[in-house]
C-alpha cells in the first residue's frame, strides 16, 4: 500500500471510536439504570478520558513539540493554547454549558491525526503508533463527549455531529502529510499550542466533573487512563 493509502485507513479508523464511543454513551445511558454503580461509571470514565489526555500531552504532545524549539517559542505555544482555550471555555459557559470534554477530545485528535500525516513519510512506525494512541483516546473521550452534547441537543444531532468529527482525522492527516511533511516547526507549534488548551481544560473542567461526593473509586479511573497512554507508547514505540 502507498502512503497515502495507509494514512486514509489509519486515520479513519483512528476516528472510527469517536462514532463509536458516542454509541455506546448512547446505549449506557438509555438501558443502565439510574443509581452509584451507574454514577460511578459515568464520573471513572470522566476521569479515565481525563488520565488519557494527561497522557497525551505528557507522552506524545509535549516530548515531540519540545522537539522543534528553543524555550522561549515553547512557552509562547504553550501559553497561547492555554489562554486560547481559557476564553473559548468562558464564552461557552455564558452561552449555555461547557463543551470540556469534547474540546479536549479535538485538542488532541486533529493536532495528533495532522502529526501523524506528516511523519508518515519519513517515520511510519511514528504514524502507526500515533494511528493507535489515537484510537484508544478518542474511545473514552467521546463516550464523555455524547454526554455533554445531550445537554444541548437531541441524540440524534449528538451522534450525527460525532460522526462527522470522527471524519475529521482524514482531513487533518492529509494536510499535514501534503502541507506539514517539512514543517517540523509548525507541527511542533500546534502540538504545544494544543498541550496548552488541554492542561487548562482537565482542570478546569474535567477533573471537577469527575469527582464523586464521599466516593474515591472514580479518581482511579484517571490513573488508569495515564496507565493505558504508557502502556501504548512503550508496547508500540
Amino acid at each position: 500500500m502507498t502512503d497515502i493509502q495507509l494514512i486514509i485507513l489509519y486515520s479513519l479508523l483512528a476516528g472510527s471510536t469517536i462514532f463509536l464511543g458516542g454509541i455506546l454513551s448512547h446505549y449506557f445511558g438509555d438501558h443502565v439504570k439510574k443509581g452509584l454503580v451507574k454514577s460511578e461509571i459515568i464520573h471513572g470514565s470522566t476521569a479515565f478520558g481525563g488520565g488519557i489526555l494527561i497522557a497525551a500531552v505528557g507522552l506524545v504532545l509535549v516530548p515531540e513539540g519540545m522537539q522543534a524549539f528553543t524555550l522561549i517559542p515553547i512557552i509562547l505555544c504553550f501559553s497561547a493554547g492555554s489562554l486560547f482555550f481559557f476564553f473559548v471555555d468562558r464564552y461557552m459557559e455564558k452561552n449555555g454549558g461547557t463543551m470540556a470534554q469534547l474540546l479536549g477530545m479535538l485538542s488532541d485528535f486533529v493536532p495528533e491525526a495532522i502529526a501523524m500525516g506528516a511523519v508518515f513519510s519519513s517515520n511510519p512506525t511514528l504514524g502507526v503508533l500515533l494511528a493507535v494512541i489515537i484510537a484508544i483516546q478518542n474511545l473514552p473521550e467521546s463516550f464523555n463527549a455524547f454526554i455533554d452534547l445531550r445537554t444541548r441537543y437531541s441524540t440524534r444531532k449528538s451522534l450525527f455531529i460525532l460522526f462527522l468529527l470522527s471524519l475529521s482525522g482524514l482531513g487533518s492527516a492529509l494536510a499535514g502529510y501534503y502541507f506539514l511533511a517539512d514543517k517540523p516547526m509548525a507541527v511542533g507549534g500546534l502540538m504545544l499550542f494544543s498541550s496548552g488548551g488541554i492542561i487548562y481544560l482537565i482542570f478546569q473542567d474535567i477533573a471537577p466533573m469527575s469527582k464523586l461526593k464521599k466516593n474515591w473509586i472514580p479518581a482511579l479511573g484517571a490513573s488508569l487512563g495515564f496507565l493505558v497512554g504508557m502502556i501504548g507508547v512503550q508496547v508500540l514505540a
